[in-house]
């Protein structure tokens, strides 16, 4: 009499934990994709509100200076923020890269490259408000500039700063414009994300075109760039939140 085979029921367990990996391993991503978009939304909001509008007092350089000088620490946090922000974006570009590229590899890697370009911009960006701390901390080496010419330096870097983001806000509207079509050529994400993402895109768009061609309109492009907050923070959530489970792929995909 042969003994019951007691290891059948267990000879496939190797395959089962190894699909069970995988799907913990990719959600893990998702959710790490997720996080990161939170911090950039502090990060980059910090940055720019707290780190630059706020202290900057429009065609009023001492006033300006004076401000960065009341409030230095505020501007170096936000000089933090943006460095914080870049390393963010490096990872978080590489994670969507790894979740849309199943859907259309072409379109995902074009995103990536928009974004990674975007975040390239967004660091050499830094150098100005880093110019900007110089010139208004360190006078004593700039003997040959009085104080309204250090001011008038200091507004004119500032100034290139606000502009810089005019740039890298246009790849960043291709790049969500290109999410959001693979959002709505595929099933892993909510339709509405997808069209959320595309109005986000276009307010993308019209923020850095319409500051260039008509910037007499700069209220209204500040409206129409708050249209694109919803849509980031709701894929944000969504993916630390509900994530996406694999079987929603397509099959005879590879998931990283």
């Amino acid at each position: 009499m042969t003994k019951p085979n007691t290891q059948r029921s267990t000879a496939t367990n190797p395959k089962i934990n190894s699909i069970h990996t995988m799907h913990l391993s990719f959600n893990t991503k998702v959710r790490l994709a997720g996080i990161l978009y939170l911090l950039i939304a502090v990060c980059g909001g910090f940055a720019f509100f707290a780190g630059y509008e706020a202290l900057l007092v429009p065609n009023d350089p001492t006033a300006t200076a004076l401000a960065i000088q009341d409030n230095e620490f505020v501007f170096r946090m936000g000089i933090v923020g943006d460095a914080l922000l870049v390393i963010a974006e490096l990872i978080l570009t590489l994670l969507l890269f790894q979740i849309f590229k199943p859907i259309n590899a072409t379109l995902s890697a074009i995103a990536a490259v928009a974004r990674f370009a975007m975040t390239g911009l967004i660091a050499a960006n830094i150098l100005n408000k880093l110019i900007v701390l110089y010139l208004l901390t360190n006078a004593t080496h700039l003997l040959a500039f009085n104080a309204d010419q250090l001011n008038t330096l200091a507004m004119l870097f500032l100034t290139s700063y606000g502009l810089g983001s005019l740039i890298w806000s246009v790849l960043f509207g291709l790049h969500l414009c290109l999410i959001g079509y693979l959002i709505l050529r595929s099933n892993i994400l909510p339709k509405v994300l997808g069209w959320l993402l595309l109005l986000a895109s276009s307010a993308y768009f019209i923020d850095s075109f319409g500051r260039f061609i008509a910037p007499e309109y700069g209220e209204i492009y500040s409206v129409i760039i708050l249209l694109s907050v919803p849509a980031e923070l709701s894929l944000a959530f969504w993916l630390l939140i509900k994530g996406i489970p694999i079987a929603l792929y397509p099959r005879g995909h590879i998931i990283d």
